[in-house]
This record gives structure tokens, C-alpha cells and sequence, in this order.
């Protein structure tokens, strides 16, 4: 609650005390104040509105929202009221009722610049726009302010960016807002640079570059202060839309001439130089070559400022900029790919690049730099180049294993840098194991004596190397990435949860590198870590949806106009994002199969859940990739690269394994929602009025599972290899490998009809999905440890198939109870004892039978392998060296949790199997 100001009347003392209780969390007790001030006041709103927020924060929504809707029916006009149903709009999430409440307010007093505001701004939070024009407007004319002015024709303009007619928005709201702008310059009324920034805007969308550049250049482009060099930036950006090249060129010369490190120019400079060229453009007789200067038009002009630049650079007593040395490159890389023989002139790339190595050589920047330019370098000279830089390197003196360590922290840099250069030249690829065996103790001894400045064994040594590295550097986040990456690798999902914590991930950083953690979650069995991590995730997307609509509004008011659009398409950019609706789907998913039918039933869980079976709320055709495939910093050569192709492929299988899990949801719902059986008296009315089309839509359900399960066969033949260090391979192979799938849909398939008699058709669990499971997951032999984390996802799919198979199990008992009934009442009637039970009944009791048994063998088999475990902690420590205790026992420890999860849930449905009867 915000702090209230001074006393203005008798109520603002009454209402104090419920408001301090509310601050503090006290909602019990606001409640209880606000009742005794309404038995003496029963007309104070704002008393009901904030027992009314105090209901809502103790869970009584729907008590909260009558007693609100008691006062908004009488129009509140008092400020007190307002502010409060304001608050308690939004904390329900309905932000359209806030808009009511200030239209009611507007029409009773039509002339308070502040009920008008609070209006507008309601009117941003849920995205209308057109009433913010005109609301816009309305204040305008009360109070004639530039502000409220521009916050009309920035709406019109949001009018245009959200039409879904390109048509109109060029030739209606466009052209209007542009003449609503121009009767202002034309009345000289243009007063800050949010309104000269607007205009650019209109113009650049409406196409107008000349009339855009003729604004920035003229009297109103003197008011673009508030960035450094935004003029030109602005001048540059519509130079290059109308193909000036001239003008850009000079522009580019003129401001690197002022700061020649700024490498934006150098890009525009050479683009515009080589066009000119292309063009053959000639300057001319007379006059100016252009209004912004001088222009170059030819190779020697360009060699000869890159070479003064670099010159000026080594003249200089202070620390030379690396933009010229850079351009050099840059220049060569241009002049190479046109097959210019002036390269030459420039000099010999190895050289230019020992010379920069030798400048900036101890600066982390100087391997992003030249990695982009080692192509440069013909293969037989990569040796050459890595040998030259070597002798740039202070080592010491060999020692006994015959390595030279530096001296202090910029050697030490540059030694790093020459590592990471020769790795991505692939000269490390290209030892033999020998060779890359000795690398790695030589790489090894490097990090430990740098400490003092600031085959599966090899993973094993990886983490023990890790862990020390994150014990002298905690607040490294490549280690605590790369450590994630081998424990989810290793199937070791309990040490993830903290290292991801300890990243302390923010905003938007949620949905680029939640993937890391959410891919696992679920998938190795630590069912509470993996809910924890789907809510680190979902907290941010759902807290998006409000915060964007505050930024909005914050824009509006500080007249960031350029900013708003950038908000409305961040916002569409997360709600359409691939990782929030994987996070979405497991969660629920995931609540499914620990929850239903252990605290809530089936139906009442996804009652719960607002799944709608008949919906696919998932935005297919504009699904956004947002994941950060790079956050793992590689310096392999180019060909083991991350490429756009792996990009492709992983979203691909990532897309198709998220219909799968959706399906796979809304077929459950469809399942849940299919209720009881009718009774035989009214059966075929029900048939008529809905189950008919509940049993047609898992029949569609059902059929779009199969299609999809054929397309994620064909990907999975592919046997795509990701690099190492991109993105984690999906859960499609290893479901399709384990059955899950198709077992799943093959027991929902015969109850597509909901007819009494197919029940009998399903056939027992099939023995070999848990045999699939089967095996040892961590296992020790000759002192060494061999880790199989696949079969822990298998038995995941296992147990997920047993829930789905017992929810079956369940509806069908649900339809087959009424049969059996009808029948034991016809006995009773013929008194006949001695008739055969049918055989839809007997082989339902089979089935369910056969399934216990398989369920009682999956528990055995979880027991065997948790006592096996606790039986290896012991014998760990036989290990031979090369293995971190701390690592292997984080290990060990995580998978135990995985077995002791799983076979809680396993009993947990062993014993609602045990309960099913008809």
C-alpha cells in the first residue's frame, strides 16, 4: 500500500490503522478494524474496498470481489476509494474493471485533470488504444499541456503498430498523428525532445526518410541531446534507407576522425565506400562534394586513413585504441572477398595480428577480437602464428615437468589468450591423445599455479577441477554453468538446483538460460526440485504480464515514446516464448502425476488447472526461440561451431516434444472430464447432449498424438549431435526409445467410444518397459565408477505410464460398476447364483491383477537399486585418485533422491490400485 499523505479529513485518521495493518501483512486484523468502522460508518467505501483487499490476501477471492463490486455499482468518486479498488483489481488481475471504475468517476466530475489521468492510464494497462486517444484528447482540452497532447498521438500511433491492416495504419493513423505533430511545429509549440523523438518516429514508419532527415538536420534536431551523438546516429540511419552514400561516407569520416575507436563508423565508412565504388560515382567540378564533407571514393583514399589511424595510434605515449587495428583487418577481410589485390598494401595479416596481440595481448578482449579474423590465416601458417605468439609470452624457467608458468596476472592473460587462439585455429583438435593428454596436465598446472594471482574418469576429474576452481573463484558463473551442465549430464539433478540459485538469474535471463535447469527437471525423478524449478521460471513470465503494463505507463508519463513499442513487443516476445510454454506444460504435467488421485482426483485436479481439452492455448505459428544457445563461452575452431542448422534441428525437436507433453495434458483432461458412465434409463439422451462430442474430441486428441509421434520418429531417426557446449538434446528419443508414448496412447485409444465392453481388450503393462529400466545406475568396477543416468529417465517414463494406465484403470472401473450392479440385481431377482460372471468383468480383475504385479516388480527393482547405492557410499571410498569424494557423493546422494521420489509414487498408485474394485 502506498504511504498516505497528510490528514486531510476525519475518515483519512479512521482509515490509518487498516491501512498500517495491510502494509504489514496484517490481513486478518485489517479485516477485523474494517469491520468495526463500518458497524459506526456503514457509507465508508473505502473501509469495504480494503476489508474487501484483506479478504482477497487471506484466498476469500470470491467474498473479496462481491464486496468490491458492492461499491463499484455506486460509482465511488472519492480518491480514497478509487486508489484502493485500483489495488485490488490488479492484485485479482483485472485490470479492465479499473477502466469502469474511472469512466464512472469521469462522467460525475468532467473536469479533474487526475481522474482523466488515472483514466488514460488504465486504458494503457489493458492495451486501448483508441479510447487512450481519446482520453488523451479529453485531458488535452481540459488541461492544455504538450504532454497529454503527444499522449494522444503516441496512441495513435500504437494503433497502428498493433492494426492488423498494414494498409491502415498507412493511410489512417499514420498520416494522423504526422498532421497532429505538424500543427504543433507549425504553432511552435514543440518544447521537449520526447516530442521531436515522436515525430522521427512517425516519419521513419510512414517512410518519409528525406522529410525524417530534413527534421533531424533542421532547428528541432538541435533538442536531440539526451544521447551522445544521437544527431548523427539519427542522420546515419536514414543516409543509408535513401542510399546516400555520399553523405554517409562523409559523415563516417568526419566522426572517426573525431573518435576513431568507434566501430559502428568503420562499418558504415567501408559499406558506403565500397556502394560508391560499385557505382562508380565521381565527385564533383565544382562546390562541395556533399553537406557533410569531404567523401573517399577509392581503395587508396580508405588504405590511407586506416594507415594514418594506426599510425596516430603508435605516436600515442598513452594506451593505443584497437578500432584502427581492427579496421586493418577488417579492410583486408573486405578487400579479400572482393579480390582486391590492394590488401597488400595493408600488410601481412599474421603480422597485423602478432602486432595486435603484442598491444592488447593481456586484455580478456583480445581473443573476441581476432577469433573473428583467424580465417585470415592460411592453414600452413596457423603453427607459425600460434609459435609467434608464444614468443610474445614471459614464461618462466621449465621446471621438473617441464612446463614455464608467467610471472604476473598479464602474462598469465597472455598465455590464456594464446590457448584459446590455438584451440580455435583446431591445433588442439589435431594432437593425438597423447599429445591432447598432456595438454590437459599442462592446462591444468597453468590453473593452479595462476591460482596464486587471483574417457567417463576424464568427467570425473572435470567436476573435481571445478570444484576447486569454484572454491578459489565463487562468483564465477562459467564454472557454475559448466558444473550444471556435467551434473545434469551425469543425471544428477539434486546439486543443480543451488548452483542455478547461486547464478542468481534476473528478469529476462529466466527464459534465455532457464532451458539449463527446467530440460532436467523433470526427467530424472526429483519431483519437488523439478516444481521449484518450473516456478523459478513461471514467477517471472506471469509477473511480466503486469510489470510491462507499469513500464508502459512509466513511458507515457516521462514521454519515452520510442520506448513503448519496445515494451508492447517485449511482452509479446515472452507470452510467445518456446521455454514458457514447456515450463507451463511440465508443471502441469508434473502436478498431474504426483498429485491426482493422491490429494485431489483427476478431475478435480485439472478442474483446478483450467485445462480445456478442446483448446490449444500454445501460439504454434509464432513460437519464439528466446533460449541463449552461446551462454557457455566455446573457443572450439568454426567447424565445431554452433550452427544456424543446429539452431533449426533443436527447435524443431524441442517443438515437437512440447506436442507431445500438450497432448499428452489435454488428452488427460479429456480423460478426467469424460465423467461417470450414464445410468442405462437415460444413457442415450447423455450420449445426444455431450459425451458423444467429450469421446469425439479425444478421438481428434488421439489422432493428432499419432501424427505426432510419426513426425518426432523421423527426427529422432536423424540422430542429430549437438555440440557439447550447445543446446541439451530433448526428451523425444529417450520416450520414444522407452515406449512411454505409444504404450500411453495405446491405453487411452480404446476408450475413445466409451463403450463397457472394450475395457477388456487392454492388454497387461508390457513387461518390457520396465525391463527397459533395468540395471545398475551408478556402478563401481576396478576402482572406477561408469554412471548410466538414461535408465533413471526410463523409469520416469515408466512411472508416468503407470499413473496414465491407472486412471484408465479407474474410468473403466467407473463405467464397468453400473454393469456389474444391473447384474447382481437380476441374480437376486432369479435367484440364480450359478451363472458365469461376464467376461468383460473377469478380464478387467485380470488386467488389474497383471498390473499390480508389475507395479510390485518396479518396487522390488527401485529397492534393489537404493540398497545398492547406500552399499557403494562405503565402498567410494576405495576410489582410485583422480576422483573428488565431494563430487561422487553429491552424485550418489542425488540419484538416491531420484529412487526414493520415484518409489514413493510408485507406492503411493500401488496402493490406489489395491483400493480400485467395481
Amino acid at each position: 500500500m502506498a504511504a498516505r499523505g497528510h490528514v486531510q479529513d476525519p475518515n483519512d485518521r479512521r482509515l490509518r490503522p487498516i491501512y498500517d495493518y495491510l502494509d504489514n501483512g496484517n490481513n486478518k486484523m485489517a479485516i477485523q478494524q474494517a469491520d468495526k468502522l463500518l458497524k459506526k460508518h456503514k457509507d465508508l467505501h473505502c473501509a469495504k474496498v480494503l476489508k474487501a483487499i484483506g479478504l482477497q490476501r487471506t484466498g476469500k477471492q470470491d467474498e473479496a470481489f462481491s464486496l468490491a463490486q458492492e461499491v463499484a455499482t455506486l460509482e465511488p468518486t472519492d480518491d480514497n476509494s478509487l486508489q484502493a479498488l485500483t489495488i485490488l483489481y490488479r492484485e485479482m488481475h483485472h485490470p479492465e474493471l479499473v477502466t469502469k471504475l474511472y469512466e464512472a468517476a469521469v462522467k460525475k466530475v468532467p473536469l479533474s485533470e487526475e481522474y482523466h489521468s488515472h483514466l488514460f492510464m488504465a486504458y494503457a494497462r489493458v492495451g486501448e488504444y483508441k479510447k487512450m486517444q481519446q482520453a488523451g484528447m479529453a485531458l488535452y482540452k481540459i488541461v492544455p499541456k504538450n504532454p497529454y497532447y503527444f499522449w494522444s498521438v503516441m496512441s495513435l500511433v500504437m494503433q497502428a503498430i498493433s492494426a492488423q491492416d498494414e494498409k491502415l495504419a498507412q493511410t489512417m493513423f499514420l498520416p494522423l498523428a504526422e498532421r497532429m505533430v505538424e500543427k504543433m511545429v507549425k504553432e511552435e509549440k514543440i518544447e521537449a525532445e520526447a516530442e521531436v523523438q515522436l515525430y522521427f518516429m512517425i516519419l521513419e514508419r510512414l517512410g518519409k526518410c528525406v522529410e525524417a532527415l530534413d527534421v533531424v538536420r533542421g532547428p528541432l534536431g538541435e533538442k536531440l541531446t539526451s544521447e551522445l551523438r544521437s544527431r548523427e546516429n539519427k542522420c546515419m540511419m536514414m543516409y543509408q534507407r535513401l542510399q546516400l552514400w555520399p553523405e554517409c561516407n562523409a559523415l563516417s569520416y568526419k566522426l572517426l576522425l573525431k573518435n576513431p575507436d568507434d566501430w559502428q563508423f568503420y562499418l558504415s565508412y567501408f559499406d558506403s565506400l565500397f556502394h560508391l565504388m560499385d557505382k562508380s560515382w565521381s565527385q564533383p567540378e565544382e562546390g562541395e562534394h556533399c553537406v557533410e564533407g569531404p567523401v573517399q571514393t577509392t581503395v587508396t583514399e580508405a588504405v590511407k586513413f586506416v594507415v594514418d589511424r594506426m599510425e596516430e595510434q603508435d605516436k600515442k605515449e598513452s594506451r593505443p585504441l584497437r578500432g584502427p587495428y581492427l579496421a586493418c583487418l577488417e579492410l583486408i577481410h573486405r578487400l579479400r572477398q572482393r579480390g582486391c589485390p590492394d590488401e597488400k598494401e595493408l600488410g601481412d595479416p599474421l603480422e597485423l595480428m602478432v602486432q595486435f596481440f603484442g598491444k592488447f595481448g593481456d586484455k580478456p578482449c583480445c581473443i573476441t577480437d581476432l577469433k573473428i579474423y583467424l580465417h585470415l590465416l592460411p592453414p600452413e601458417q596457423r603453427s607459425q602464428f600460434k609459435k609467434r605468439l608464444g614468443e610474445l609470452v614471459p614464461l618462466g624457467e621449465a621446471g621438473e615437468d617441464g612446463f614455464g608458468f608467467p610471472g604476473d596476472t598479464k602474462a598469465l592473460q597472455r598465455h590464456l589468450c594464446v590457448c584459446q587462439l590455438s584451440r580455435a585455429l583446431g591445433l588442439q583438435h589435431a594432437l593425438d591423445t597423447e599429445g591432447k593428454l598432456r595438454l590437459i596436465t599442462e592446462l591444468k598446472a597453468h590453473y593452479h599455479h595462476g591460482l596464486q594471482f587471483g574417457d567417463e574418469n576424464m568427467l570425473w576429474q572435470c567436476l573435481g577441477v571445478l570444484e576447486e576452481g569454484l572454491s578459489f573463484s565463487p562468483s564465477n558463473a562459467q564454472f557454475k554453468l559448466l558444473l550444471l551442465l556435467l551434473f545434469c549430464r551425469l543425471g544428477a539433478f539434486q546439486p543443480v538446483v543451488d548452483l542455478y540459485s547461486s547464478l542468481d538469474a534476473k528478469h529476462v535471463q529466466h527464459d534465455t538460460i532457464g532451458y539449463l535447469l527446467t530440460r532436467y527437471a523433470g526427467s530424472l525423478g526429483q519431483f519437488a526440485a523439478a516444481s521449484q524449478s518450473c516456478n523459478f521460471s513461471l514467477r517471472f513470465f506471469h509477473s511480466n504480464q503486469k510489470d510491462t503494463s507499469e513500464y508502459i505507463i512509466q513511458a507515457y508519463k516521462y514521454g519515452a515514446f520510442e520506448k513503448i513499442p519496445e515494451f508492447i513487443a517485449f511482452r509479446t516476445r515472452l507470452n510467445q516464448s518456446l521455454h514458457f510454454a514447456q515450463v507451463r506444460t511440465e508443471r502441469m504435467l508434473l502436478d498431474l502425476y504426483t498429485e491426482a488421485d493422491v490429494t485431489l482426483s483427476l478431475e478435480e485436479s485439472v478442474k483446478a488447472m483450467g485445462v480445456c481439452p478442446e483448446e490449444d492455448d500454445i501460439p504454434w505459428d509464432n513460437m519464439r526461440d528466446n533460449r541463449d544457445l552461446t551462454v557457455l563461452v566455446s573457443w572450439d575452431p568454426k567447424d565445431r561451431e554452433l550452427t544456424e542448422e543446429h539452431r533449426r534441428l533443436s527447435l524443431e525437436e524441442e517443438s515437437v516434444w512440447l506436442k507431445v507433453r500438450s497432448l499428452t495434458l489435454r488428452l488427460l483432461a479429456s480423460l478426467a472430464l469424460l465423467g461417470h458412465a450414464p445410468s442405462p434409463r437415460n444413457s442415450d439422451k447423455t450420449n445426444e447432449n455431450g459425451i458423444s462430442a467429450k469421446s469425439s474430441t479425444l478421438q481428434t486428441l488421439l489422432s493428432q498424438l499419432d501424427q505426432t509421434l510419426e513426425t518426432a520418429a523421423q527426427i529422432t531417426e536423424k540422430q542429430t549431435q549437438y555440440p557439447f557446449l550447445g543446446p541439451p538434446s530433448s526428451r523425444l528419443a529417450s520416450a520414444l526409445s522407452s515406449g512411454s508414448c505409444i504404450t500411453s496412447g495405446s491405453f487411452l485409444f480404446p476408450h475413445a467410444d466409451l463403450c463397457p465392453s472394450l475395457p477388456s481388450s487392454l492388454s497387461p503393462l508390457r513387461p518390457e518397459m520396465l525391463s527397459r529400466c533395468k540395471g545398475e545406475v551408478l556402478e563401481m568396477k576396478d576402482g572406477r565408477l561408469t554412471t548410466r543416468p538414461s535408465l533413471l529417465e526410463t523409469l520416469v517414463f515408466f512411472v508416468e505410464t503407470v499413473c496414465v494406465v491407472l486412471w484408465v484403470a479407474s474410468y473403466s472401473a467407473s463405467v464397468l460398476r453400473p454393469l456389474k450392479s444391473s447384474l447382481q440385481k437380476k441374480k437376486k431377482k432369479k435367484k440364480d447364483s450359478s451363472s458365469a460372471m461376464p467376461v468383460v468383468l473377469c478380464g478387467f480383475q485380470e488386467w488389474t491383477g497383471s498390473l499390480q504385479g508389475v507395479v510390485t516388480q518396479a518396487l522390488d527393482h527401485v529397492k534393489g537399486q537404493e540398497a545398492s547405492l547406500t552399499a557403494l557410499k562405503l565402498a567410494a571410498l576405495t576410489l582410485e585418485e583422480g576422483y573428488s569424494q565431494t563430487q561422487v557423493g553429491s552424485v550418489q546422494s542425488s540419484y538416491l533422491g531420484s529412487l526414493q521420489e520415484l518409489g514413493d509414487l510408485l507406492r503411493k498408485r500401488a496402493d490406489s490400485l489395491k483400493s480400485l474394485k467395481i
